[in-house]
């Protein structure tokens, strides 16, 4: 494949961090990124430069141009972690030479050589060779949400407890776990935030959807947490409403975070729980799992392509944005409910 001196992106207009908070969809993309060109950048030695199909847009995404997320940016960098594409040039590895020509599946990880772009650098490691019958749409979304929802997933399982509860229900990543609990008999309780999305998840398989802008979303709370006694809590949204929750679990129960939709204060209402009643608060980072649990990884990637090219899991599509109309749309796209978002280069 011959390849272009330069590329078209989203460019990084931050560095680093920032400590000022802000919102999970971003007002306007200006702040944050600009649109430009750079050079194709050449893979390392056990990398994969991709040429970029599709690449999907997720909460991590957000925070990490705003700069809240647990990685630094590099300024005048492309963004974004996730994608599918062609593999058009490799370093020496072997198993990365081996990737030459194929469509896969890629995080860019912390190569700060991101997805919005034309073309793409990824560990070899983080990219996942395709079957045929796999959609762009759901390739390009193959890591952060499904991975992670076969990870949690197992934590679930591996508690024992049928009923446990999860914040952002009608996200994609939601939506999976919930498709993955209805198979095995659990039952997951889920917070909305609006009254319509509650028929579509307890159709997909949730045993209760609460609404958390409700009035009597508190007490509703305490009398599904009483019946049902869920002991696991995945949270990706933290806040007075993970407060809210976590305070009305039973003994013994974990809050396992592992986003931050909401920027206001996270309170423990009543710490005395985590001495009194072995509760426990805990974090969790894809990227951790995948390198701890590297003996999973390759039967949960497995397990994700064969739900999408049977129909069992399938993603929700809101919009595939070209990417030089990505700057004006993608604030009133990314507003929208239950869906993911795509930027096409």
């Amino acid at each position: 494949m011959t390849l272009p001196s330069e590329m078209r992106g989203l460019l990084l207009v931050g560095d680093g961090y920032s400590k000022t908070p802000s919102a999970s969809v971003p007002e306007a993309m200006e702040p944050y990124l600009k649109p430009g060109s750079i050079a194709v950048p050449a893979p390392g030695p056990t990398q994969a430069l991709i040429k970029v199909s599709l690449a999907s847009i997720n909460p991590s995404d957000i925070a990490f141009i705003t700069g809240q997320y647990g990685q630094p940016r590099v300024q005048g960098r492309p963004a974004g972690f996730e994608g599918v594409g062609i593999v058009a040039s490799t370093g020496d590895d072997p198993y990365a030479k081996s990737l030459a020509g194929k469509r896969v599946a890629f995080a860019t990880g912390v190569s700060n050589w991101g997805a919005w772009a034309e073309y793409a650098v990824a560990e070899a490691a983080s990219c996942i060779p395709l079957l045929d019958t796999v959609r762009d749409e759901d390739a390009a979304a193959m890591i952060v949400n499904p991975l992670t929802a076969l990870a949690m997933f197992d934590i679930v399982r591996e508690e024992g407890e049928k009923a446990f509860i999860m914040t952002a229900g009608a996200s994609q990543l939601c939506k999976l776990i919930i498709g993955l609990a209805k198979e095995e008999g659990f039952r997951p309780i889920v917070t909305v935030r609006r009254d319509e999305q509650i028929p579509l998840l307890k159709e997909l398989g949730a045993a209760h959807a609460l609404n958390e802008k409700a009035a009597d979303f508190e007490a509703a709370l305490r009398e599904v947490m009483k019946a049902e006694q869920p002991r696991i809590f995945l949270d990706a949204v933290t806040g007075p409403l993970a407060s809210a929750i976590f305070n009305v679990m039973p003994k013994r129960s974990r809050w396992i975070v592992y986003g931050r939709l909401d920027a206001e204060a996270t309170v423990i209402r009543e710490p005395g729980q985590l001495i009194f009643q072995h509760k426990r608060i805990e974090g969790f980072w894809l990227a951790e799992w995948m390198r701890q649990f590297r003996d999973r990884l390759g039967p949960a990637v497995l397990e994700a392509q064969k739900r999408f090219s049977d129909g069992r899991w399938s993603t929700d599509v809101t919009a595939v944005v070209p990417l030089d109309e990505a700057m004006a749309r993608l604030p009133d796209e990314l507003a929208k409910p239950n869906g993911k978002v795509f930027v096409k280069p």
